[in-house]
């Protein structure tokens, strides 16, 4: 029996928790749905993601606001994927910052993102008729920015660590309590997207730079919120054995001529075990292995995925 295609089935609301990891450092998180952040200056907010509609970010908001009722500066944006950034208009946000090749991202391929994440993950896109059009960053950066928070709150460094999840995301660091938002480059039992990914990038000197922190509390793209360095590393090492398991499987498949379903079942027969009961394994997986062929294949940048293409290759794989 064919599975429900990508996420499409999951209509089950997940249980949102709100935490306080600092003074003015706030975190939610939802049983593997989309993380997203916020942290205080000394007079205005620097939300970390937007959702994927503008009703989505206001539930979100409205929670913050139990807490703060300062206005958004900046809304950080750590990668362009449609659940990610869509709901940015709720923010009123002075400024929208990504990276630079974000940027270009969006111009590329964040029409087909868009088409596609609602294909695959419905459940996230709450009152999408609201969304008023792609989002587009106003500041963008290469390699580093600094945001002063003013006051005694001190500064945030939004960086890029390499190429990963996709060839543009940044992490938000907050040194003075050593809190980082890593985005979708780090999940904390909850399983990877590499869709859109670089794969050996990833898994060797992109995760060694997030490593590098040294954070002592850790906000993934998905799942719980890792604190204490302890914690912290076990995520990066988790999100590491991720990857490092597919290149092992689709690798070898590949050299001995084997077929992409070949490595589809080989890859699949050695994560379940470990990472099958992790949210959105079933949904991710297919794609993933496609885009690690292609890199096996020779094709560093990704190819676009469009709906067309995501429902051709899960009936190939996981039909």
């Amino acid at each position: 029996m064919a599975k429900p295609f990508a996420s499409s089935a999951d209509m089950t609301e997940k249980k949102e928790t709100l935490e306080i990891l600092a003074d003015g450092v706030y975190a939610l998180t939802a049983e593997g749905d989309p993380n997203v952040g916020a942290i205080e200056g000394e007079d205005f907010i620097v939300a970390i993601e937007a959702r994927a509609t503008p009703q989505a970010a206001r539930d979100w908001l409205q929670q913050l606001r139990q807490h703060t009722d300062k206005p958004v500066r900046y809304l950080v944006l750590t990668h362009y994927h449609a659940v990610r950034v869509l709901g940015a208009s709720a923010f009123d946000a002075q400024e929208i910052i990504t990276s630079e090749t974000t940027r270009l991202l969006i111009e590329e391929r964040g029409k087909q993102d868009w088409d596609s994440e609602f294909g695959r993950m419905p459940r996230l896109f709450k009152n999408p008729e609201e969304i008023p059009g792609m989002t587009r960053p106003t500041l963008t950066f290469d390699n580093e920015m600094r945001i002063e928070l003013g006051g005694d709150r001190g500064h945030l460094e939004l960086k890029f660590c390499g190429r990963g999840h996709t060839a543009g995301d940044i992490s938000v660091w907050y040194p003075k309590e050593r809190v980082l938002f890593a985005g979708d480059l780090v999940e904390a039992e909850a399983a990877l997207y590499t869709g859109d990914a670089f794969h050996m990038d990833w898994s060797t000197h992109t995760l060694d730079n997030i490593k590098a922190f040294q954070a002592e509390a850790l906000i993934g793209g998905r799942g719980a919120v890792a604190k204490g360095r302890a914690d912290v590393d076990a995520a990066i090492g988790q999100t590491r054995g991720f990857l490092l398991g597919m290149r092992e499987h689709v690798e070898a498949t590949h050299k001995r001529g084997g077929t992409l379903k070949e490595a589809f079942e080989a890859t699949h027969a050695a994560l379940a075990p470990k990472f099958g009961q992790w949210p959105i394994f079933e949904h991710c997986l297919p794609f993933n292995v496609q885009r690690l062929w292609d890199e096996y294949d020779g094709i560093d940048w990704p190819r676009i995925w469009t709906m067309e293409r995501d429902r051709e290759v899960w009936a190939q794989l996981q039909g």
